[in-house]
Formats: structure tokens, sequence, C-alpha cells
């Protein structure tokens, strides 16, 4: 039977290599074999700079042995072979316990790939039981050594159970015993661009004679990696579009309400709102995703759109990612709609830390009808909640819910609209990527009469006795009436597992500090002897969240010290300083969310930044960014940029979208672009792919069953 991209591995390299590949990689196909790509290519005699090795990390290197000695154990019986390799500049020691037949192989001279996890013994580096290949240079292989100098070696993301080389030689088995690989691409494009086939392709990949062998493989698989994306997403939008959805006119609601706005709706406002309006009156249900600067009205914006669905009787429900913030909408929408619309459309709350009585109360006005505006938490997705006609679903910072979580919402109606909101700014790129099945609208002006936000670095590292003065201006800030967040990393930094809410990043060491340590430090604080003080976090129950918000909303607190939950949505005009501390450990777009807390009013904001990161460390460089500008969309391009790429695709942005291979997001946008235009054109003719298999067979494989039951839960 032919061997295809789709044939189990267990026929080719048995069984035991099989369930070690399994655990390892999860592979079980063909496919997924020749889509773990090489991560870099070595030469024979290139060294890789044994100095700059990560201790604690698996790494392969290649090397040559400089000494090798054999020696009794002290403590206890056996031997011990200590081995010297270098890279010409630095040493690594390779130890081995009761193996003294090794020392025959690793003779001085030879060279090979080692790889094992990095240690260190009295400051030196060192992998205990590494594995090893050794190049076989030495007798009759001198002959071919020569021509061998030019072939790459392919170093594979490996892990201890299996090696790079031990998953280089599955590979050539794999190759080998490969008949078809069909082609994803037209002929069209792949002419146009000079690609390969696919089989050869993935050869040159695996196996490059050469190293500028290696290119034009990439290139092609990079563009089928595109291509394929494109085509998954954009044969979704089409199911989607072929739904049809109950048409949504605009009426008296609308007209009332816009009637006793107390502003005027800023340019970006009326056209974003005008593509929604036109939207809930198409053929099929909206999809559509509205980004936003924080507090640019994107509230206001899916008001205006639940308003339209209420009037012919629709409901539209509004599902927010923390009670928190549920509890906020709730109070922003009825005191938007007044004294006249909101006892016709009864904003009603429904989440999970309600009392039974009134949470009975509050769905049963959801599933009569009679509540035709709906704001709430995950209680919205149980299967006790039922809504008399769902035309609406508004997603509020999408990044905070699973994909599966969205979906049971948006079962509950037939066919609803959906509006997703998100004021992480998302690059073009990254839009077309991610979110290429939805339509996406930006809003970019902020309403006028906002006095705007200062944002400074406070660098530890270099000047330690600022501290004490961000202390003291958090004192200036509240004698002048104002109020003051302070965000930290996490809890209680002093817990072994200390909870953190800031985003992982790479460089973090232990966290100084937690909201319990600096709340104990102002406690003891002189000069905040008469300042209220009250702290916030994750792990609080909600009534208690919800009444310290509230308090510090009215004024009756002067300084919240909280983790991340004020990240989102938490609207206090009287707010004028945002302290973060350790304002390394969060990301680009955190620090930026969490800034966009305070100058909400007539107030001038002021943002410092925290840091004992050293100046020229990658966890500095995020901090300057942030406080370089203040325009989200250009700080989103920033992040990308210094996070890397990354997993943009990961279950943070989309619910379950497979990580990017080859793909770059950023140094890829114009091969992204036309990818997405070609897949354009296929679907438009052939949305079933009935005359491309090879296409089809790809996006089978690319996005298996579950990421495409995700993509069309999106």
């Amino acid at each position: 039977m032919p061997v295809s991209l789709d044939s189990r591995i267990d026929g080719i390299v048995g069984d035991k290599t099989a369930r070690a590949l399994s655990r390892a990689f999860g592979m079980s196909t063909v496919g997924d074999v020749l889509g773990h790509y090489p991560r870099r290519y070595a030469r024979r005699g290139e060294l890789t700079p044994i100095a700059s090795l990560p201790v604690g990390e698996q790494v392969t290197i290649v090397a040559e042995v400089r000494s090798a000695s054999l020696r009794p154990m002290r403590q206890r019986r056996g031997t011990l072979l200590e081995v010297t390799i270098s890279d010409g500049d630095g040493v690594v020691s390779l130890t081995f316990f009761n193996q003294a037949w090794r020392q025959n192989e690793l003779t001085v001279g030879r060279q090979g790939i080692f790889s094992g996890k990095v240690g260190e013994f009295k400051h030196h580096k060192q992998f205990a039981h590494p594995d090893y290949e050794l190049f076989d240079d030495e007798g009759e292989a001198r002959a071919s050594a020569a021509a061998r100098q030019h072939v790459p070696i392919p170093i594979y993301p490996a892990t201890s159970a299996v090696t790079s080389w031990q998953f280089q030689k599955v590979v050539a088995l794999v190759l080998g015993a490969l008949d078809t690989a069909p082609d994803p691409l037209p002929d069209e494009l792949r002419a146009r661009h000079g690609l390969l086939d696919t089989h050869t392709a993935l050869t040159q990949i695996h196996t490059p004679s050469s190293f500028d062998r290696i290119e034009p493989a990439r290139a092609t698989l990079r563009m089928q990696e595109a291509f394929v994306l494109q085509t998954a997403l954009l044969q979704q939008r089409h199911f989607v579009r072929a739904m049809s959805a109950t048409i949504r006119e605009p009426g008296t609601i609308l007209e009332r309400f816009d009637a006793r706005l107390a502003f005027e709706r800023t340019a970006d406002q009326v056209s974003v709102g005008d593509l929604i309006a036109a939207d809930l009156q198409g053929d099929w249900p909206m999809n559509r995703l509205v980004q936003g600067e924080v507090g640019s009205g994107k509230t206001l914006v899916a008001l205006r759109a639940m308003l339209q669905v209420a009037q012919s009787g629709g409901q539209s429900a509004l599902i927010a990612p923390t009670e928190v913030l549920a509890a906020q909408h709730l109070r922003s929408i009825a005191g938007m709609l007044g004294p006249d619309l909101a006892p016709e459309l009864i904003p009603t709350l429904l989440t999970g830390q309600m009392g039974a009585a009134e949470r009975r109360k509050a769905a049963l006005r959801v599933a009569s009808g009679q509540a035709l505006i709906v704001v709430g938490t995950h209680a919205l997705l149980s299967e006790k909640t039922t809504f008399a006609d769902l035309g609406l679903v508004v997603v509020d910072e999408q990044h905070r819910f699973g994909v599966d979580q969205r979906e049971s919402l948006r079962a509950k109606g037939s066919t609803p609209h959906v509006l997703v909101l998100t004021a992480t700014p998302i690059p073009r790129t990254v839009a077309m990527t991610v979110f290429g099945d939805l339509d996406v609208a930006t809003i970019r002006t902020l309403p006028p009469g906002r006095a705007g936000i200062a944002t400074h670095v406070a660098p530890l590292a270099e000047k330690p006795g600022w501290l004490s003065r961000v202390w003291e201006r958090v004192t200036e800030e509240v004698a002048q009436q104002r109020q003051v967040f302070i965000v930290c990393p996490a809890i209680d930094a002093d817990q072994k597992e200390a909870s953190t809410d800031a985003e992982p990043t790479a460089e973090a060491g232990p966290t100084r500090w937690g909201v319990v340590q600096v709340a104990e430090l102002l406690a003891r604080h002189p000069s905040f002897r008469d300042v209220r003080v009250e702290t916030l976090h994750g792990k609080m129950p909600a009534e208690h969240k919800d009444a310290v918000m509230q308090a510090f909303s009215r004024g009756q607190i002067d300084v919240l010290v909280a983790t991340t939950v004020v990240e989102v949505g938490v609207d206090v005009p009287n707010a004028s300083t945002m302290i973060i501390l350790e304002a390394d450990r969060f990301g680009v777009s955190q620090l930026h969310q969490l800034r966009g807390r305070v100058g909400r009013g007539p107030v001038p904001g002021l943002c410092l930044l925290v840091t004992e990161a050293p100046a020229s460390s990658p966890a500095r460089a995020r901090v300057e960014a942030v406080a370089a500008t203040g325009d989200g969309f250009a700080l989103a391009e920033v992040d990308l940029e210094l996070r890397g790429e990354g997993d943009v695709l990961g279950d943070a942005q989309s619910g379950s979208r497979s990580s990017l291979r080859l793909l770059r997001v950023v140094a890829d946008a114009d091969l992204i672009a036309e990818a997405r235009a070609a897949a354009e054109r296929v679907i438009d003719e052939d949305p079933l792919l009935d005359r491309h298999p090879g296409l089809a067979a790809a996006l089978e494989r690319r996005v298996g069953q579950a990421e495409r039951a995700a993509l069309a839960k999106n």
C-alpha cells in the first residue's frame, strides 16, 4: 500500500519508536514527522559557542574532544569517566559513571554532536550522561570527509527521550518510504514564485545536500503554510455567510437613544456604527471584531447595536471576563439608557455569584424575553440559561474566553449576530492570520476632553533611590484629592509558588512585590498614616471585589493595591496615577491596558513603570517601548517584534489554532496577503475544494478536526 502523508508511522519505524515519538511530540502520521522541521543546521567543523550555553536547558552542540580521564569514585564503588570538549573557545565537561568503555570512542581530536541538559559544578558547565554521535572522519571515512564538509547537519527541536540525531534517523526512514505528497498550491501560484513540489521541498528541508538547497525548500513550505491557513479561514467565513440570519432593522428605540446622548459621537464611532448597522440588516450573521484603544467608545458602539436588535424584540447578551467588569458594564449601560429607555429594555445582570433567589428572578426575565439586554459572565453559558430570542452576542475582551465558551452562548440563539470587542490592538498581519474569518473594524480616535497620560520609567537597577520618590508621588496625588492604582505582579511574593497575574517572561526570577508586601509596607510608612489603602486581587470573593471596586469608584479609597484584575474595563475618572511594580514582568499589551485605567477624566494621567531590569535587557526594552508611545496600534507591532513570533495563534489569542511553523507574521506580511488573495480566488470558485484534492487533504492535516470545530465556533 503506497505511503502518503496520512499513513501511520508505526508500520515504518516500529512500535517502540512510534510510541516514543507520540509521547515526545504527539506524532502519529508521516505528515506529523515531516512537519517537524530542523531548528537550524550545523556544519561539520562549525563549533557552537559553549560560553553562552544556558544552564538548565536541553541543548545540542558540535564540539571536539580535548581530553578524557578515567578514575575510581571516592565515595562508592565504580569508575567516573570525565571528558572535556571544546568549541575552540569555551569548554564543557561530560561525566559518565561506570561506562569506562566510552574512553575508547571519545579519543582526543574526535568531533561530534553532543546533546544533554546543561548543568554547573564548581562554576564549570557540564553535561551528565549526554547523548552523542561522533563523526566518523577517521581512516576510510577521511576520503569522504572533505566532500561531507559542506553537507548541513539538521538540528531538530528535541527532548531528552528523542535526541536530534535519533529524530534525523526517523526522518530518513520516513522520507525513504514516502510515495506521494500532493501539492496544496495552485500550479499558477507555484510557477509564479518558482516554488518546488511538496516531495522535493520536504526532502531538501530535512536532508539538504548543500546549504543553498535549504531556502528554496523553506520558501515553498512557508507559502504552503500561509495558503492552507488562509484557505481554512476563508472557507469558514464562506460557511458562515451561507447561513441565514434574522434581519434587524433600526427604529425608534435607537433614535430616542441618540437624541438623549450628551455628546457628539466621534467620526470613528459613527463609521464603525454604520458598518455594524449594515451587518445587522445583511443576509448572513454578522461576524465582526471591533478593536479600539482603551476608552475609545467600544461599549457605546456595542450598545447601539443592541438597541437596533431590540427594535424587533431581539435580545442581546454581553459576556464579560470578570464579575467586576460585568457589574460595571451593567451600571454604565443603565446610566447611558437613562430613566426612559432602561425600564423598557430591562438591562439584567446574570452572574455565578448571585444569590439563588436573585438569580432565579434574573433568569426568568431572560427566558421570558422581558430583558432585552443581558450582561453576565460564564453564568450566561450554563445550560439553565435560556433566551426567548437571542439576536446578538457581544464578547468583551475576547482573549479571556475560550472558543468553546463563546460557542455555547452562540448556540442559545438561531444563528445570532456576533460582535467581538477588544482593547488589545491587533497588528494587521495578525488580524489577517488569526482573525481572518472575522470582519475587522477599528476605532482609533479617542473622545475629546481626555487629559492624556504621561509615562515614565523608574529604573531601580541604576537609581535605587527612586523607589522612595515613587511613594512620595503617591501621597502628593492623594493630597490633591486624586486616586492611585498600585499594580503588583503577584498576590503574595513570599509564597513559594507566588500566584502571579503577570504574563510569564523568560527572564523572570522570584517576585519581590506582591499585593500583601506592598500593603504591609504602606501600613508602616509614616507618610501613609492618613491615606485610605485597600487591596484587590482575583482570590477574593466576588462580592468583596465588587464592594472594593465600587468604594474606589465613589472615592472612598485613595490607593488601591491590586493585581491585574484592574486590567480591563475599570472606569474611575478621578484616578490620576498608575504605579506598576516590577513592570518588566508584564507584557507590552498588558502594560498598555493597565496604563489606560488612568487619565480617563479631566485630570492628567501619570503612569510610573518601576523596574529593576538592567538597561540593555529584553525585559527593559519592553518597558521602555511602552513609555515611548501611547499609541496601542504602534505598540502591538513593537510587541510582536520584541516577543518574537511565539505562538501568535495560541490559545490566548484565538481559542485553538495551530502554532506557526515556518511562517513569521511580521516578516512574511506580504506573503500572507498574497496567499490570502490566492485563497480567496480558490474559495470563490470551489468553496468545498472538490477540484483541489491536494489542498483539501492539506487542510484536513494542518487544521485537524478539533481545530476545524474551533474555527467554526469563532
